[in-house]
């Protein structure tokens, strides 16, 4: 499935997600996990904790139009990070859907 810009920061799948980056794709992801959790399993990505993201918004090497794809744990806080990101001026973000867990079920 590809990407669709007409529709407005359609959720990734971890099934995409995975096959992305199996296919080594240069990714914008952004881990909203607390710095514990992200150097106990993570899968690449830049770590803001959801609770710092607004304060660390300059922080981010990216342009305000790049794909970010947003992941936590249960793409609970990655929804809220998304919220964040839109209400300053990102217009292409992306949350993953049921989060690592998700890409977790599918690599067991």
């Amino acid at each position: 499935m590809s990407h669709n810009p007409s529709n407005s920061n359609p959720d990734i799948k971890a099934t995409e997600l995975l096959e992305r980056l199996g296919a080594n794709e240069s990714l914008h992801i952004l881990d909203v996990r607390e710095p514990i959790e992200f150097h106990t399993h993570n899968i690449g990505g830049t770590n803001i904790p959801v609770g710092q993201l607004a304060n660390q918004l300059e922080d981010l090497e990216w342009d305000k139009d790049d794909e970010i794809i947003l992941i936590c744990k249960a793409g609970i806080r990655s929804r809220t990070a998304q919220s964040i990101l839109q209400h300053n001026g990102y217009t292409n973000t992306r949350n993953l859907t049921g989060g690592l867990t998700a890409i977790h079920r599918l690599t067991i």
